[in-house]
């Protein structure tokens, strides 16, 4: 999970914000939603590359007394980009069988890592329709079931479009493809464009049908860049969380009762 950056986007006045990671919704941080979601759905670690104020992001693992299950990375260089992260986290990304790489500062609800884990394919990614188009979205172009475009710009011909999560699932194969394409970036002195870029090289020149995508469009999420999204997150986004959990505890709760009547009658 990349979460080293300054989040200098969000505008605080405080002269040292805290690191998104640690931004809380509904008397959560986001850390506190990751680590209980990851380990609802079997994920075995959450490692962290960490950079901005990475002491405070190992206190409230602490706080949390979530010591044996998240681990950081530290990335000391990490104002130079998030490739530099990623590059940070190429142990831990290739270390063998199936791993979830994802951004941070991303709201949301269980149903997306849901999906995600659960996806018939080895490497897939989160495509969202119901977006707003501009300059600020990751894209996901798809024609003819296939990703064609994986970037902030539109440059091909596409059956139809939506917006990355920035989560994404992926084979020990593909992932020791992406920090090659992450070294060779650096190699070129291009850190500081966006990580996405590698994932886009390893992508669009992978056999038909290496990469795919989960569609999650009318499923709640926000990622936290600026000060508007922390307002929707809180006004609009996490009610919609709520509910959902809400709704999912009950029919968990009644197939559970169904499940022990089944039992009683054998």
């Amino acid at each position: 999970m990349l979460a080293a950056g300054i989040g200098a986007r969000l505008g605080f006045k405080a002269t040292q914000p805290p690191p998104k990671v640690l931004l809380h919704f509904g008397g959560k941080s986001l850390l506190q939603f990751h680590i209980e979601i990851l380990r609802r759905h079997g994920i075995d670690e959450l490692v962290l590359g960490v950079g901005y104020h990475h002491r405070d992001i190992d206190r409230q693992i602490a706080e949390l007394g979530a010591q044996d299950y998240v681990r950081t990375v530290f990335n000391e260089d990490f104002e130079e980009g998030n490739i530099v992260t990623l590059w940070t986290l190429r142990h831990e990304l290739c270390s063998g069988g199936p791993v979830l790489l994802m951004d941070a500062d991303v709201l949301y609800s269980e149903e997306l890592v849901e999906r995600l884990v659960n996806s018939r394919h080895q490497n897939c990614l989160l495509l969202d329709r119901g977006f707003d188009p501009g300059d600020e979205p990751v894209k996901v172009c798809v024609r003819d079931g296939e990703i064609v475009e994986f970037r902030k710009w539109l440059s091909a011909e596409f059956d139809f479009c939506g917006e990355s999560v920035g989560f994404f699932k992926l084979s020990t194969e593909v992932a020791k493809k992406i920090i090659i394409q992450t070294e060779l970036y650096l190699c070129q002195d291009r850190r500081h464009e966006p990580y996405e870029e590698t994932i886009r090289d390893v992508l669009l020149t992978s056999p038909r049908g290496t990469f795919a995508f989960e569609d999650i469009t009318g499923m709640p999420w926000i990622e936290i860049d600026f000060v508007a999204d922390i307002e929707r997150a809180n006004a609009e986004v996490l009610p919609r969380i709520l509910a959902a959990e809400s709704k999912r505890r009950a029919a968990m709760i009644i197939q559970r009762d169904m499940d022990r009547g089944e039992t009683q009658r054998l």
